[in-house]
C-alpha cells in the first residue's frame, strides 16, 4: 500500500511539472525563451512546452502593427517655427528568429524603444525642414514622408522594425506667420482677380471695337451703294428729261412755235416747287420781266454748253 501511494505521488509530481511547462502564446505574438538568462529559442503562437524552472518566457514580442502620435517643433531656413502633429505606424519586420532576437534585446524596455523612435523621427524631420523656407513647407508633406523613410529605414532595420507609414496630420505656424501668409494669399487672389478683370475688359473692348468697326464698314458700304444708286437715278432722270425736252422742242419747231416756252415752263415749275417744298426756307428770286429774261438766257447758255460738250 505504501509503495502504491509513493508511486502515485511521483506521478502526481510529474504531471504537475509537465503542466507547469505548458505555455500558451497568443496569435500575433512571439515568445522569447531564455535559460539561465541567456537566449535559447522562440515560441510561436499556440500551445508550447518549456522546461520548468530552467526555461522561462522572458518577453513576448508583438508582430502586429503599432502606432504612436507625436507632436514637435521645427525651424525653417528663414527662422519660422513650424509645429507638426504626426502619426507613426510601424511593426516588427517579420517573425524570424534573428529579427525577434533584435527586437527583444536591442532595448531595455518598450519605453526606451518609443523614445528612440520618436526622437529619430523628430530629428530627421527637423533636418529636412531646416533646408526649406516656411512658404514651401505646406506643399511638401509627401516629400517629408519620403525623406524620413529614406533616412531611417536602415536604422529601423537594425532594430528589427519597419516603418509602415508616417502621416502628417497637421502643420501649423505661429499666429503672426499665419496672418502674414493669409495676407499674401489674399493679395495674390486680388492680383489674379484684377488681371482676370483686365483681360475680360480688354476682350470686351476689343470685341466692341471690332463690332463698331464692322458696323461702320457695313454702313459705309451701304451708303456708298445708296449714293451709287442715287447717282444712277439722277442720271437716268436727267437723261429722260433731256429726251422729253428734245422731243417737245422738235414738235414745237415743226409747229413753228417758240421753244423758249419750254424754258419758261421749267422756270415756273421750279418756282412752284420752291414754294411747295421749301419747308420755310427763304429763297430770293428776281420776279421782274428783266430778271426772268436774264434767267432764261442763263438756262439757254447752260443747255447749249451741255449739248456742245
Amino acid at each position: 500500500m505504501g509503495s502504491f501511494l509513493a508511486s502515485n505521488w511521483w506521478l502526481f509530481i510529474i504531471v504537475i511539472i509537465v503542466l507547469m511547462g505548458l505555455k500558451t502564446v497568443n496569435q500575433g505574438v512571439v515568445g522569447v525563451v531564455t535559460m539561465f538568462g541567456k537566449y535559447r529559442r522562440i515560441l510561436h503562437p499556440g500551445l508550447n512546452l518549456i522546461i520548468p524552472f530552467v526555461e522561462q518566457i522572458s518577453k513576448r514580442v508583438s508582430v502586429q502593427n503599432r502606432s504612436i502620435e507625436m507632436e514637435f517643433q521645427a525651424v525653417t531656413a528663414d527662422q519660422a517655427n513650424v509645429y507638426f502633429k504626426n502619426m507613426l505606424l510601424f511593426s516588427v519586420q517579420n517573425s524570424d528568429e534573428e529579427t525577434i532576437k533584435k527586437v527583444a534585446f536591442k532595448f531595455i524596455s518598450e519605453r526606451d524603444l518609443m523614445q528612440a523612435l520618436s526622437r529619430t523621427i523628430e530629428g530627421t524631420v527637423r533636418s529636412f525642414v531646416a533646408t526649406k523656407r516656411q512658404a514651401e513647407i505646406l506643399g511638401l508633406r509627401r516629400e517629408i514622408v519620403e525623406y524620413v523613410k529614406e533616412q531611417i529605414d536602415q536604422l529601423l532595420e537594425e532594430w528589427g522594425y519597419h516603418l509602415q507609414d508616417l502621416q502628417i496630420n497637421d502643420i501649423t505656424f505661429d499666429p503672426v506667420i499665419l496672418e502674414s501668409m493669409s495676407r499674401v494669399v489674399a493679395s495674390n487672389n486680388l492680383k489674379a482677380a484684377a488681371e482676370n478683370e483686365g483681360q475680360a475688359l480688354l476682350i470686351t473692348k476689343t470685341k466692341s471695337a471690332e463690332a463698331e468697326g464692322n458696323a461702320i464698314k457695313i454702313a459705309a458700304e451701304a451708303e456708298r451703294e445708296a449714293a451709287r444708286l442715287r447717282g444712277q437715278g439722277v442720271a437716268l432722270f436727267r437723261e429722260e428729261v433731256a429726251k422729253g425736252m428734245t422731243e417737245a422742242a422738235d414738235r414745237m419747231r415743226q409747229a413753228n412755235l417758240d421753244t423758249n416756252v419750254i424754258l419758261f415752263s421749267m422756270w415756273t415749275e421750279a418756282v412752284k416747287n420752291f414754294a411747295e417744298y421749301g419747308k420755310g426756307n427763304v429763297i430770293f428770286l428776281d420776279g421782274s420781266a428783266e430778271g426772268m429774261e436774264k434767267t432764261m438766257k442763263q438756262i439757254q447758255a447752260m443747255m447749249l454748253k451741255q449739248s456742245g460738250s
